[in-house]
């Protein structure tokens, strides 16, 4: 008989007991395999990624707000386009000697005021004493020799050309200021010849929509 001091065991109590005596061990061997996988999660957990900062000395690239976002066809005797963006001077003096109208300024924003020649509205006839060039205060346009004109260069797309389709049209080749030496006929079709001045009249005239002649820019688009 139990002595009335002492109370009953309790079963659960018990084996809970010795369940955690048989247990201690193997928990003690877990807790620093435990806590080293934290660290380790700790260690490989993606953390943000701050900007490198730019190098000593260095100035940020800002966009160019003197260069038209795209290439445009420049007046003759035109500086390489950075040059030309930072020589000349805005001042429209070659707008207002230009015979035919065809030098126009860019309005506000990445075109910076400057000088440009659009063909298709009005192109560059070449005009004889070429006073866009003579007249400019800023050297932005260098007296050139009419030989030595490079505005940009005539592409020619056969397949949107009349004489693909059978008709005889020559009216680039017969317009073209500078004659043979730029443009002529040839297989069929027309030839652009190194004497090409980019002045856009061939552009300027041709009767297709698009455009089976056209003008490329020599001035390049900002980096």
């Amino acid at each position: 008989m139990p002595t009335p001091d002492k109370k009953p065991i309790d079963r659960r109590r018990f084996f809970r007991a010795a369940l955690g005596e048989v247990f201690r061990p193997l928990s003690k061997a877990v807790a620093p395999i435990q806590r080293a996988a934290e660290q380790l999660g700790e260690l490989h957990e993606p953390a943000a990624i701050a900007p490198k900062p730019p190098p000593a000395g260095s100035v940020p690239r800002r966009q160019s707000l003197s260069i038209s976002a795209t290439p445009r066809l420049r007046p003759p005797g035109a500086l390489a386009e950075e040059q030309f963006a930072s020589t000349c001077s805005r001042c429209g003096d070659c707008v207002q000697v230009c015979p035919v109208g065809a030098i126009k300024i860019e309005p506000g924003g990445r075109g910076g005021g400057l000088p440009f020649i659009d063909p298709v509205e009005s192109p560059c006839v070449l005009c004889q004493g070429l006073h866009c060039m003579h007249h400019c205060p800023s050297g932005a346009l260098l007296p050139t020799p009419l030989a030595d004109i490079d505005m940009g260069t005539a592409s020619f797309k056969e397949v949107d050309c009349l004489r693909s389709a059978s008709q005889d049209c020559t009216i680039c080749v017969d317009k073209c200021p500078v004659g043979s030496a730029a443009l002529e006929l040839r297989y069929g079709g027309i030839q652009v010849n190194e004497g090409c001045t980019g002045c856009g009249v061939c552009e300027h005239h041709c009767p297709t929509k698009p455009k089976a002649i056209f003008v490329i820019p020599k001035a390049d688009p900002p980096a």
